[in-house]
């Protein structure tokens, strides 16, 4: 399995873990696991030219996993598309996103239950969660707002 962290280039509001972080953490959420490579995919702020990149550094895949919309629109003709939920049972679908751990991390809420166990430790341990809302948090507020307030 190819998995690729989008992004690996910023640390910024969207993205407040580095690519190191981000692969920390997905090596931890998939522990016991041997049968996968982490690739950094960066942000080119171009989309045919980052659809190129990426098709040239995965080359044939069987499927292509993907929440983002903008990323399936790019890669629809290129590779069989689904959304990563396909991967859990009904009974451990939950809705939450990242946004959603980020603005309870922002507001100093209970956050930690929307991630797992091994994620809460690794961001606790290491002052990232705080980091996060020294850096992130009233941009997080401010853009939650900014969104409620268009109609």
């Amino acid at each position: 399995m190819l998995i690729g962290i989008g992004s690996s280039n910023r640390y910024n509001l969207r993205n407040p873990f580095t690519f190191e972080e981000s692969e920390e953490m997905v090596g931890l959420s998939l522990e016991g696991f041997s049968n996968y490579q982490i690739f950094p995919i960066p942000d080119l702020d171009d989309g045919p030219r980052w659809r190129s990149m990426v098709r040239d550094l995965l080359g044939p895949l069987d499927l292509f996993l993907t929440d983002n919309p903008y990323v399936a629109h790019l890669m629809a003709d290129i590779y069989p598309l689904a959304h990563p939920s396909i991967f859990l049972p009904p009974e451990n679908k939950t809705r939450v996103d990242g946004t959603m751990v980020r603005l309870a991390m922002a507001k100093g809420c209970e956050w930690k239950e929307l991630v797992p166990e091994k994620i809460t430790t690794y961001l606790v341990e290491r002052g990232l969660d705080d980091r996060f809302r020294k850096e992130f948090g009233l941009q997080t507020l401010s853009q939650v707002t900014i969104i409620q307030q268009v109609p």
